[in-house]
């Protein structure tokens, strides 16, 4: 009993095994080159790998930073001899299929994953410019004190509190960033307020003597005094002098030394540091001199005093009366 159908198929796919048997052999050349490829480019992006490592690694700080960048430059690498073997063995359509795939891949892992993709990139712009490094004084949108550690989706920052911030790269990169640690050196202010009757070249000369005499002082030619404003009870002052930062003595102790020292040096000079004081002034327009208002005053406790005494005297007359009726 014969089956034609089964002939037929039978016939089909031998004549479609017989061809992809000839395909492949037209293509083994072909095959082979494609794997020296891939081989080649293998070894050439293990190289690259070691070189651009060394490199990552004096550049950054981070080794983070410096194992991701050096595994990208191999990756792509790598990639870019995948795809050249694919099309040397004549396959550009799975090659532009790859390429489209990874795009959409990439798209999609964009959006879902935004917000840690920013702070990555972030990570690695951060790293690349280096506004700071672990060990610096840094204040960013409100955090004040020491990086710890700076890692590619997030830096972490001890507080003077002792507090650990962890603070997103993204917006370390974004937002306006102070680096205390960049120059060396800091400018400490302390205001102070001197009496109306003090003068005030003098209280300046006494100040900035006695600052300059300090060891932590720097740049002692710029250690100025200025006059600030007219405050209610004081002529208010303000002391700038430069210090190194950050270092030892830390700034709060500075700033405590230099108040406890601006105290001193004018009250050996006779200056004196004012408290509030506040002036009644009755003569003003729309008010009354003072002794027409004490004098009011008086006027209306002996007023008072006299009513006080006559109905007392009165109550007194009328009691003797009662009694005299009774007798």
């Amino acid at each position: 009993m014969e089956f034609p159908e089964i002939d037929e198929v039978y016939k089909l796919l031998s004549e479609k095994l017989e061809s992809w048997v000839e395909g492949a052999i037209t293509l083994l050349p072909n095959i082979v080159v494609a794997f020296v490829i891939a081989i080649v480019f293998g070894l050439i992006a293990k190289m690259i790998g070691n070189v651009a490592g060394k490199l990552m690694r004096r550049t950054f700080e981070s080794r983070q930073i410096a194992g991701l960048l050096t595994s990208i430059i191999k990756a792509l690498v790598l990639v870019a001899g995948i795809f050249i073997a694919l099309d040397f063995v004549g396959l550009k359509g799975t090659v532009t299929s790859l390429l489209a795939g990874a795009g959409i891949v990439g798209l999609a892992i964009g959006f879902a994953f935004q917000d840690m993709t920013e702070n990555f990139i972030a990570g690695v712009a951060m790293g690349i410019r280096k506004p700071f490094d672990i060990g610096d004084v840094i204040e960013a949108e409100g955090v004040f004190g020491n990086v710890k550690e700076i890692n590619l989706r997030n830096t972490l920052v001890e507080t003077f509190y002792g507090q650990l911030e962890v603070i997103p790269n993204k917006i370390l990169f974004r937002n306006i960033l102070t680096n205390y640690s960049y120059l060396g050196y800091r400018r400490i202010e302390v205001p102070v307020g001197i009496s109306y009757a003090d003068d005030i070249e003098k209280a300046a000369q006494v100040i900035t003597e006695a600052m300059n005499d300090k060891d932590y002082v720097i740049k002692k030619d710029e250690t100025a005094v200025y006059a600030e404003s007219f405050g209610d009870s004081s002529i208010n002052l303000l002391l700038w002098f430069w210090i190194r930062y950050p270092g030892d003595p830390g700034f709060m102790v500075v700033r405590h030394d230099a108040i406890n020292t601006v105290k001193t040096v004018l009250e050996d000079n006779d200056i004196l540091i004012p408290f509030p004081i506040r002036t009644l002034d009755f003569n003003a327009k729309g008010g009354d001199k003072l002794n027409a208002m004490l004098k009011q005053r008086d006027e209306r406790g002996s007023s008072s005093n006299d009513s006080s005494s006559q109905t007392k005297g009165d109550e007194k007359a009328a009691d003797n009366s009662g009694h005299a009726d009774d007798e």
